[in-house]
């Protein structure tokens, strides 16, 4: 496409001016693979969920490097996690609807750079309990990313290849989280973990530079009044379909059997008969690469052989590299967190992808009240894993998370039946 951009002004993505409401009346295309605004856009949502994810994540691989800087339990050390999940959790039911009035790529933008911004703070406090606020602020202002970059997608991407682009942006997404476990271990081995997550908020800001000025402006975007009955009439009808409420339970398992077994298998690879250092730890945060390619993997086909059987292959795959975790041989341990995240990040963007096709309406309220389960499932999951971990060590967390892989598995079939009888 050689269509220049229009500008902000004259966009429907600044609704401020009132041109906004109206835009163009002709029908504008949508993107399509190979052109030059899918490669921008595509490299700019890769960098926004690569700098997402690394400012969510990289506290994990050092929660036992807190647990002794500041006194405080395992259990405790993940609420540096999980207030983050938590509250990004509880912001995505806002920022979704709020994007639906005001625009897409304003919310991200502005989203992002605070969130690196909280993060560059939060290298500088020296209480626990300033910690947690600073990382439940990062965790509030990524909720402006999260959803509101797949409701971008499922708008601005030509049908046909809107799974394979949702796939790249959650590759991005697994790249960022390696990224981010990965430099804070080793950085944190080396130096200190606040030079570790100083370094990563700088970055941070770059990426959200990047994105600010590569990402294309919504030619498809239409706002929508941000009306309190607006939104409870849209909530009813995507709690009224059959299949969204399923998916919105599926993101709390997966997320939840996801966190748990990468808060907790650092505390355990440092321990005995291994006794890994913490860079070392960081470094096997390298697994994630597997889900750069098992999301578009995934996408791709879905499209021949349906969602839900690729979905629960996917979640059969998570659960046998579980099983793996449970041997001693470290190559073992390792090939089965290779299998449990590429099983994860293929889960996770069919998932996606069937949240924008399953909602009629308010797309980006839909997106948000998944991702609104998902990081929930984080938060709940991700810290009642230590009290297993506490009380029965490796085992108890293998079969904490076993039992909420065997309900996703459930609840995939069900989703597949909804399917057969009615395609979406």
């Amino acid at each position: 496409m050689n269509t220049p951009l229009r500008t902000a002004a004259h966009s429907p993505e600044t609704p401020v001016f009132p041109s906004a409401s109206h835009g163009s009346t002709r029908k504008q295309p949508h993107v399509k693979r190979g052109t030059p605004e899918f490669i921008r856009l595509t490299l700019a949502l890769f960098s926004a969920g690569l700098a997402t994810f690394a400012l969510l994540y990289c506290v994990q691989p050092i929660l036992p490097v807190l647990t002794q800087d500041f006194g405080v339990s395992p259990a405790t050390s993940s609420l540096s996690l999980s207030f983050a999940t938590g509250m990004m959790a509880l912001g995505l039911l806002f920022t979704g609807p709020l994007s639906d009035a005001v625009g897409r790529k304003s919310v991200m933008v502005v989203a992002l750079l605070l969130a690196a911004t909280c993060t560059l703070l939060t290298a500088f406090m020296t209480s626990w309990h300033s910690i947690l606020v600073f990382r439940a602020l990062t965790g509030l202002a990524l909720s402006g990313v999260a959803a509101v970059a797949m409701t971008y997608l499922s708008e601005e991407i030509h049908p046909s290849v809107v799974a394979f682009s949702m796939g790249l942006y959650i590759s991005g997404n697994s790249i960022g989280g390696m990224s981010g476990r990965l430099l804070s271990g080793v950085l944190t081995d080396f130096f200190s973990w606040r030079i570790a997550v100083g370094t990563i908020g700088v970055l941070a800001l770059g990426a959200a530079l990047m994105f600010w000025r590569f990402l294309p402006t919504s030619r498809h975007f239409r706002p929508t009044p941000l009306k309190p009955r607006t939104i409870v009439i849209n909530l009813r009808l995507h709690f009224r379909d059959a299949g969204l409420p399923l998916l919105f339970v599926e993101g709390f398992l997966l997320m939840g059997s996801f966190v748990t077994l990468f808060n907790y298998i650092g505390y355990r690879l440092l321990a005995g008969p291994w006794f890994l250092s913490q860079a070392t730890v960081g470094i096997l945060s390298l697994v994630y690469i597997t889900g750069t390619y098992s999301s578009p993997w995934a996408g791709s086909m879905s499209g021949r052989y349906g969602r839900g059987p690729v979905m629960m292959v996917s979640m059969a795959v998570m659960l046998i590299g579980l099983l793996l975790t449970w041997f001693s041989s470290l190559i073992v341990i390792l090939c089965g967190m290779m299998l449990f995240t590429a099983g994860f990040f293929a889960s996770h963007s069919i998932a996606s992808a069937w949240i924008g096709r399953r909602a009629r309406r308010a797309k980006g309220q839909a997106s948000s009240l998944y991702l609104f389960s998902y990081y929930v499932g984080s938060s709940v999951a991700g810290t009642l894993g230590g009290f297993f971990w506490h009380s029965y060590a490796w085992s108890g967390v293998v079969i904490f998370i076993a039992l909420l892989l065997v309900v996703g598995l459930v609840v995939a079939q069900r989703l597949n039946n909804l399917t057969e009888l009615r395609a979406v």
